[in-house]
């Protein structure tokens, strides 16, 4: 993963945000020329990030690991410090100045994680979650057919068949066997390692059919070669790191505060998220209690507790061909709400909604937003992906995700994933346009994800109760996370509890429970604290907002002003709002 650019599918155009005069609009371009300083080392070190949002010249590039390539890194970011202090010292708009220090931040950042991992952590690869993310990106219905035939390209060059290119394999396989020689490094979490060697074959299979629907010419000799260097890594995986692999999975307290401030943005003391997400947590059960009274009522159901409502509406399941038109007339009822009662502008472009593959939900088990083609946009639309299986390790069966399928939950899923939630930030910053810096750079989940948390409790008046329950849920599963993930991480809480607590009290399926501890032990340590965290900051803005503009507050306007300011963290967008949008006001 790019240490840069740790979530880089984020579009953006030339334009400048709202808040600036046409007089001031020269100043984007001059931002966008510093971003380019950083986009050009992601370029070089992760082309396959800089192909994915929009970069051209890089389809059939392929990722550096080549020996030296941390040291390179390091080198390039330190320069780009120098030419990004000095530009500061030159610049005298204040847009540029603040875009300027957004980047300052994440050279920074980049240049720490990179200390922090040879510091602490043995260089292990999933070089065929690699791959196939490498050529899956390049083989869709929505890049274009001459981009598509980059992909045997960069096949040849991940096999190490083009001249000058050493197999992927190869290097990954060298680099770790350097670095075993190194004492007190930490092996990746068992669970990890056992989760990527039984997702291995799914992706492989896949990038055969991908090839195949493609009607890409000439893949089959470079795949099949590349099928045995990946068989042969994975047996060097077994036999060597998987018996030293850790089975604690608690990261370093540098490390784990390090992806929780600087990777995931959360700008909140630990102790105080915990303890306010648990206040919030047993908040959320009492409301649910009550609207689930309402429920009971209405459809005169047995049911007593919150608990067996939400089994019972879960037990509605619409599956196969039903399910993907319930989620697109439900997002076309959403709209008309949102339209109706004034709360954000929409986008003119459309909306995808599809299923996952199988090597998709393998590589990520819970629903998500592929945004559009960032630069150069032709009208490439966002896609909202939805899983709906949970696949074992080896010698595991696979379990079924219900949790995504049923009419109640489609209501605040689709807020979240769609719009006015994920899908509408995409797609507004591609019609609208901010800065570079503002939206790559300055992104990170707690800005993404509190913006989607948020819009789903703006929506939740204007939901049926099943939905206003559901989305009650929705809140519930974000606030357990906020303590779960640090309390596995601190010792406080085991995984058996988490577990507990997840199939007891959230009443998620076991599959969904599963992907969650995975998520909190090994996917992504820290980042699931991002949801709540956001949310909190996204609720006090709104607060101090409305109390400061009185009568005058206009929500539809509000919210445009912010997505109009990109990704920005919630210390610079509360800097903009009071600023431009009350202070202009």
């Amino acid at each position: 993963m790019n240490r840069i650019l740790v979530v880089f599918l984020i579009p953006f155009l030339w334009i400048s945000p709202i808040g600036f005069t046409q007089e001031d609009q020269s100043w984007v371009q001059r931002s966008n020329d510093n971003s380019r300083i950083l986009l050009e080392i992601v370029a070089k070190t992760a082309p396959e990030s800089a192909a994915e949002i929009g970069m051209s010249g890089f389809d059939d590039r392929i990722v550096d690991l080549t020996p030296g390539f941390e040291e390179r890194e390091i080198t390039m970011l330190e320069n780009a410090l120098v030419a990004f202090q000095q530009r500061l010292a030159e610049e005298n708009h204040p847009a540029v100045q603040q875009d300027l220090e957004i980047l300052i931040e994440s050279a920074r950042f980049s240049i720490e994680e990179i200390n922090l991992q040879k510091k602490y952590e043995l260089p292990y690869y999933n070089v065929s979650g690699i791959i196939y993310r490498g050529i899956r990106t390049l083989l869709d219905e929505q890049v274009a057919p001459e981009r598509r035939k980059a992909s045997l390209k960069r096949l040849r060059k991940y096999a190490g068949i083009e001249p000058g290119y050493t197999p992927l394999t190869q290097l990954a396989q060298s680099n770790l066997q350097e670095h075993l020689k190194q004492s007190g490094l930490m092996a990746p979490v068992k669970e990890e390692i056992e989760r990527d060697l039984a997702n291995g074959p799914r992706y492989l299979a896949e990038l055969k059919d991908l090839f195949d629907t493609y009607k890409i010419k000439g893949y089959e000799d470079p795949l099949r070669k590349l099928n045995k260097q990946i068989l042969d890594y994975e047996d060097f995986i077994r036999e060597v790191l998987l018996p030293g692999a850790r089975t604690d999975f608690r990261l370093p307290q540098e490390v784990y505060s390090f992806r929780l401030r600087n990777r995931y943005g959360v700008d909140m003391p630990l102790d105080i998220l915990e303890q306010r997400a648990k206040t919030e947590f047993r908040e959320l059960q009492v409301h649910m209690q009550t609207l689930a009274q309402e429920i009971i009522k209405q459809k005169n159901l047995t049911a007593r507790d919150y608990r067996e409502v939400l089994r019972i509406v879960k037990a509605e399941q619409f599956e196969g061909e039903e399910i993907l038109p319930v989620y697109r007339t439900m997002q076309d009822s959403i709209e008309i709400v949102v339209k109706r009662e004034k709360i954000v502008s929409l986008p003119k472009r459309d909306i995808i909604i599809r299923l996952a593959s199988e090597a998709e939900s393998a590589a990520v088990p819970s629903p998500h937003m592929n945004p559009p083609r960032l630069i150069g946009n032709t009208g490439e639309m966002g896609e909202f992906i939805l899983p709906l299986q949970y696949f074992g390790k080896e010698g595991e069966s696979n379990l079924r995700m219900d949790d995504f399928t049923f009419r109640a939950v489609a209501w605040p899923l689709i807020v979240h994933e769609g719009r006015p939630g994920h899908e509408l930030q995409f797609a507004s910053v591609v019609e609208k346009g901010v800065s570079l810096a503002r939206v790559l750079f300055a992104m990170n989940s707690v800005n993404v994800e509190g913006w989607a948390l948020y819009m789903e409790n703006e929506m939740l008046p204007y939901l049926p109760l099943e939905g206003q329950l559901s989305t009650l849920w929705s809140r519930l599963a974000r606030s357990a996370r906020a303590f779960l993930d640090p309390g596995l991480q601190s010792g406080k809480i085991t995984p058996e509890q988490v577990l507990k607590i997840l199939r007891e009290d959230v009443c998620v399926s076991e599959a969904l429970a599963q992907s969650e501890l995975e998520r909190y032990t090994f996917r992504a340590p820290g980042q699931a604290t991002s949801y709540y965290c956001g949310y909190v900051r996204m609720m006090e803005l709104r607060m101090d907002t409305e109390l400061l503009m009185g009568d005058t507050f206009n929500r539809q306007s509000y919210h445009d002003f912010l997505l109009s300011q990109g990704t920005l963290p919630p210390r610079l967008l509360r800097k903009a709002v009071m600023e431009q949008f009350v202070g202009g006001k």
